[in-house]
């Protein structure tokens, strides 16, 4: 068994777009939740990489899907391409999710003679830890930092966008900015009991940014 590699996980990730993108499956068939969906396919690449590669496994306890590398999958409709993800802390929004994204966005049709459903792939992106910021949040700090400003410009800059954090938490992120401003973000954040992260921005920008990869699109 070969060891999983970023490098490898990114190029598998192209070779199993292709081929799931002409797989009709029947269990799909009818199949509007986009949770199930997300879930099949997940599980499904997880499969086909343990046919030739060893890795660690992904917990509810660790919370993404290749602990390991510090990568998690995302699977998405292109109808509406954003999904959840757990909420650690409010310094998310800024420094980013704290590992990388791949993300599947998929566009599906159902096939009502032979009753199965096929997931054309037409995106698969990896997005770097350190990309996966708000873009707004992360732009507007950078620009203040940028223009000499100070511990309470971010802290009121933060405020004024309903950062969910306590004023000593938002202080100690303030200072923190100032000896270490955050990479440009590429993901839109909303606040939420979970984050909402949305995607079209990385969509659009994908291999026209550093740390965001188109490691495979579909020819329309």
């Amino acid at each position: 068994m070969q060891i999983l590699t970023l490098e490898t996980l990114c190029s598998e990730a192209e070779i199993f777009s292709v081929a799931e993108s002409q797989h009709p499956e029947p269990v799909l068939y009818g199949v509007t939740d986009g949770k199930a969906i997300g879930t099949y396919l997940e599980q499904k690449f997880k499969l086909y990489l343990k046919q030739q590669y060893d890795f660690v496994q992904g917990n509810s306890a660790s919370g993404i899907d290749f602990p390991g590398l510090l990568v998690d999958v995302k699977v998405t409709s292109i109808r509406q391409p954003q999904s959840s993800c757990p909420f650690k802390s409010a310094r998310q929004k800024i420094f980013g999710l704290g590992y990388s994204l791949i993300i599947f966005v998929y566009d599906k049709t159902d096939n009502s003679t032979n009753k199965t459903a096929t997931l054309k792939i037409l995106h698969t992106i990896y997005v770097s830890a350190e990309r996966t910021g708000d873009f707004q949040m992360t732009r507007g700090i950078r620009s203040i930092v940028e223009n000499e400003g100070n511990q309470d410009d971010l802290i009121a800059f933060m405020l004024d966008r309903n950062l969910p954090v306590d004023e000593i938490e938002v202080a100690n992120i303030a200072s923190e900015i100032l000896v270490n401003p955050p990479l440009q973000g590429f993901l839109t954040i909303s606040n939420a009991l979970q984050w909402r992260l949305q995607y079209g921005r990385v969509i659009e920008r994908a291999g026209k940014e550093e740390g965001i990869m188109a490691v495979y699109k579909h020819n329309l």
